[in-house]
């Protein structure tokens, strides 16, 4: 029993050390935008596309608002409708940078101390979308401030994503047909 026991906890312990040991910075290969500028960055912005993950699998209509907090950190709002129970789902979290807050590499963590890595990867210099890259290949997101982006702007960042190893046959063209007001105010 007592081995058992020691067993259960050196893998729960195992567990949480690779868990700390995992990087939030980007992808080998991959550099963040730098002259980054988080005022103008935060507001509301709408997913356009994303590669599928367990966190989102099965939103539409889903958007983040960034809002910078005194302490330098951002406060995160992710909003999303769940299209099998019908309902709008939030989560709320936070951002810190790495570096130089001047170059867009953060960490964001929506569940206590574990942090992933969110890098803007492209942005248009007048910040109305941007290509945002996890702490790996497997996370990949394109935001715009408006609910759709035209495909003069799509098709760049596609092949900029493919050219980067993003498998962009992957990504999921959000649905943004819902308006929801709760989406609009400030976390």
């Amino acid at each position: 029993m007592l081995l058992s026991r020691l067993s259960r906890l050196g893998a729960a312990a195992a567990m949480l050390l690779s868990l700390a040991a995992c990087s939030t910075l980007p992808p080998q290969g991959i550099q963040p935008v730098s002259g980054f500028d988080v005022q103008r960055y935060s507001g509301q912005w709408y997913e356009i596309a994303r590669l599928d993950h367990s966190f989102e699998r099965g939103m539409s209509d889903v958007s983040a608002r960034y809002t910078l907090q005194p302490d330098g950190s951002v406060a995160v709002l992710n909003r999303g409708y769940d299209t099998a129970t019908g309902r709008w789902k939030q989560a709320l979290g936070r951002a810190l940078f790495n570096a130089d807050p001047t170059t867009a590499s953060l960490k964001v963590s929506f569940f206590g101390p574990f942090y992933g890595g969110y890098h803007v990867v492209a942005l248009d210099p007048a910040y109305r979308w941007a290509m945002v890259a996890g702490n790996d290949r497997s996370y990949l997101w394109l935001l715009a401030r408006e609910r759709s982006l035209p495909e003069a702007v799509t098709v760049p960042l596609l092949q900029q994503a493919r050219a980067l190893g993003f498998d962009t046959s992957q990504l999921i063209w959000v649905s943004q047909q819902r308006h929801d007001e709760a989406a609009t105010a400030k976390p």
